[in-house]
């Protein structure tokens, strides 16, 4: 794979946010037609250095991406931990091994950051994409709850 992580820019958001709405939840829930709330989402985002919003070019396009936190916290002897989110990869790459590689990336990252451990959640409809995570060898170790505001 002729493939690179790195840091998204302003100029990636219109395919960031065609690659969350290309999927059965994302359809219900992003709008690509006005990117004006994720523009200001990501220079809010890219102002915290705590916060990665990651892509993975390819050939010069953009085929991945996911956002990485880094949490601090008490727990686990004052531990800081990873947090994966919005993983996607683009509909015409995916089972090209991308997904997998951009969340060892992240995961390195991670690593390099001294986190303690990586996290991430997925909706309990994906199971999919739950296979895939057991794969890379996270496990389900937790149950999760939201509350939409």
């Amino acid at each position: 794979m002729d493939i690179f992580l790195r840091a998204a820019t302003s100029d990636d958001v219109p395919e960031i946010v065609a690659m969350l709405a290309d999927d059965p939840l994302g359809a219900t829930r992003e709008s690509p037609d006005d990117l004006a709330p994720y523009e200001a989402a990501f220079a809010r985002f890219s102002a915290d250095p705590h916060q990665r919003l990651l892509v993975a070019e390819e050939n010069g396009r953009v085929v991945g991406t996911l956002q990485l936190a880094i949490l601090f916290g008490l727990s686990r002897r004052g531990a800081s931990r990873a947090l994966i989110e919005a993983v996607r990869v683009r509909t015409d790459r995916r089972g090209a091994g991308i997904g997998g590689w951009l969340i060892r990336q992240a995961v390195e990252e991670a690593r390099r950051e001294g986190c303690a451990l990586v996290q991430l959640t997925s909706d309990a409809s994906r199971t999919d994409a739950h296979r895939f995570y057991e794969r890379l060898g996270f496990e389900a170790t937790h149950v999760g709850y939201k509350l939409t505001l």
